[in-house]
């Protein structure tokens, strides 16, 4: 029977310089080929060439390129039109760049249907209830009627997919289709997919996640600047790696085991006199730096009725502490972020910043307090000005801290850059000059510019590749042990916070359901949801590691 999908020798270049280079792999009906490796190493653009967009000003060459039998390599785009959405459905990652902000989420899973098949309007709008429900949307009728700015980062992934099967494709690319989602859902997501293949449809799946992979694949190729270093079974790469790169990857997965140790092999940075703390401590001591009591807060929804999106949290933070928040999509993460930095006025309950009331503030000196605040987002390239260099998105904020213009402000900015493990090199850099990772790392630094007492990470290294996160994991244990600065770490990966936090608090539908030390709430959980959530958490298990643990790893 001839191959789903057949590629050989594909090699692209931008400008002359490759980026694949002679990739060949199968993907056979019924099966799910992984591709993995860090960023840059050529996967996602493999991915993209296969559905005819490259990207501007690629050269694309391949001995042999075939999808059901059929040669792409002379398709038309009007061709592709007709061809992508019908029989071949593409998940991209960041669904915030590939939903329309200007029309409610619904349409754009209407769209495919309008364009491919024959249903009349009142059929397509059940098909796109039918759709959210099945990729874990709550309330889909109300979900399909709101704007992608309306959603959560994870309801806006899920309406994507939603978009990518509707018209059932017989080939399915997802690169990275459960980045921004929580453990359940991604549970949910990975089972439909997983059911989608059949008989006579397959899945490429591109993934970070090494965990997802072994659940879903059934063959893994690992990609490295460009070039399949190793291929086989997913059981035989994961269980039994031959590549030193393959090792690498496996060996930076945050595990049990691997809590209080550094995951990546990068040196930890050294620091300068200036920016050492006199008295380091890895403990949490003194009195809260940030608390919140009995915080409320609700929103209207699209049919006028207020939802309660944070109801009754408390909590506190101390100086060199960490505490992470798990839960869903929608279970009031990020509102209680937001509010906790003053971006949101509470419907009852209050904020107190070393003890000082946010709500007591005139807006003056709120402003004074914020910069004891700061927050690192899960996508640094939204957060920056694409026209600004690196030393004027770190030059702004330590304008705002009260550093004048000139020699002292440089010096200072290339002081913040050696902090998080960069140079000078990078002052001239422009966001997307930078990697991923190395985004991230300004978005730290700009955080550091302030000398923040506290600073909100959420959902830092959720879009990272498992080399780099690693770092960006070391790289925030370093600081918080010279600096003693505080991290609310918010989180879907619950891998990722039993690493990072000291405590943890589960929330679900705006509730605190549990909270305590990491190591008791994950290894002994009380609450029937979070025994659920850790549940949900694909295992990954190689010979190198201990047998899994409710962490999943």
């Amino acid at each position: 029977m001839t191959s789903l999908l057949e590629v050989a020798g594909l090699k692209v270049a931008f400008n002359g310089t490759s980026v694949v280079d002679g990739v060949s792999f199968t993907l056979e009906r019924g099966e799910c080929l992984a591709l993995v490796g860090e960023s840059g190493s050529g996967k996602s653009v493999t991915t993209r060439t296969l559905v005819g967009l490259p990207g501007y000003g690629a050269r694309v060459h391949a001995d042999r390129l075939r999808f059901d039998g059929t040669d792409v390599t002379g398709f038309t785009d009007r061709t592709w039109r007709r061809v992508r959405g019908a029989r071949i459905g593409f998940v991209l990652q960041d669904a915030m760049a590939s939903l329309d902000p200007l029309r409610p989420v619904g349409r754009e899973i209407a769209d495919p249907l309008a364009l491919h098949t024959t249903m009349n309007r009142a059929a397509r709008a059940a098909r796109v209830r039918e759709l959210l429900d099945s990729v874990g949307v709550p309330e889909p009728e109300v979900r399909a009627a709101q704007y992608p700015h309306q959603l959560s980062g994870g309801l806006r992934q899920r309406a994507l997919i939603a978009s990518a099967i509707a018209c059932e494709p017989e080939l399915l690319l997802a690169d990275e289709p459960t980045t921004a989602l929580d453990a359940t859902v991604a549970l949910q997501v990975l089972d439909l997919l997983g059911s989608l293949k059949g008989n006579h449809s397959g899945l490429l799946v591109v993934s970070h996640d090494l965990a997802v992979v072994a659940r879903l694949a059934d063959r893994v190729a690992v990609m490295k600047s460009g070039r399949i270093v190793e291929t086989g079974t997913t059981d035989a790469v994961l269980q039994d790696p031959q590549h030193p790169y393959t090792k690498a990857l496996l060996a930076a997965v945050p595990s049990a085991h691997a809590k209080g140790t550094r995951l990546s092999a990068v040196e930890r940075p050294a620091a300068s006199a200036s920016v050492q703390d006199p008295n380091p401590a890895s403990e949490p001591d003194g009195k809260p730096v940030l608390a919140a009591v009995g915080l409320r807060k609700s929103f209207p929804g699209p049919d006028g009725v207020a939802r309660v999106a944070v109801k009754d949290v408390s909590l506190t933070l101390r100086a060199g502490e960490t505490l992470g928040i798990v839960g869903e999509s929608g279970s009031g993460k990020s509102t209680t972020a937001r509010l906790l930095l003053g971006m949101e006025t509470p419907d009852a309950g209050e904020v107190l910043v070393d003890g000082t009331a946010w709500t007591a503030l005139t807006p003056e000196q709120r402003r004074a307090h914020r910069r004891r605040l700061q927050i690192v987002y899960q996508d640094p390239l939204s957060s920056f000005d694409p026209r600004y260099t690196v030393d004027r998105v770190i030059g702004e904020a330590l304008g705002v801290a009260g550093y004048p213009r000139g020699a002292r402000r440089r010096d200072r900015t290339v002081e913040l850059l050696e902090m998080v493990a960069l140079d000078a090199g990078y002052l001239r850099r422009r966001p997307l000059e930078l990697s991923g990772g190395q985004r991230q790392r300004v978005a730290i630094a700009r955080a550091l510019a302030a000398e923040p007492e506290v600073i909100v990470c959420d959902e830092p290294v959720s879009a990272l590749d498992v080399s780099v996160q690693a770092q960006i994991l070391d790289l925030l244990a370093d600081l918080q042990e010279r600096l003693r600065v505080a991290y609310l770490f918010i989180s879907h990966d619950l891998g990722v916070v039993y690493h990072a936090s000291d405590r943890v608090m589960v929330m679900r539908d705006g509730t605190v359901l549990e909270s305590g030390d990491v190591r008791n709430v994950f290894t002994d959980p009380q609450h029937d949801y979070t025994r659920e959530l850790l549940a949900a958490i694909p295992r990954l298990t190689t010979r190198a590691a201990p047998p899994p643990t409710p962490l999943g790893v």
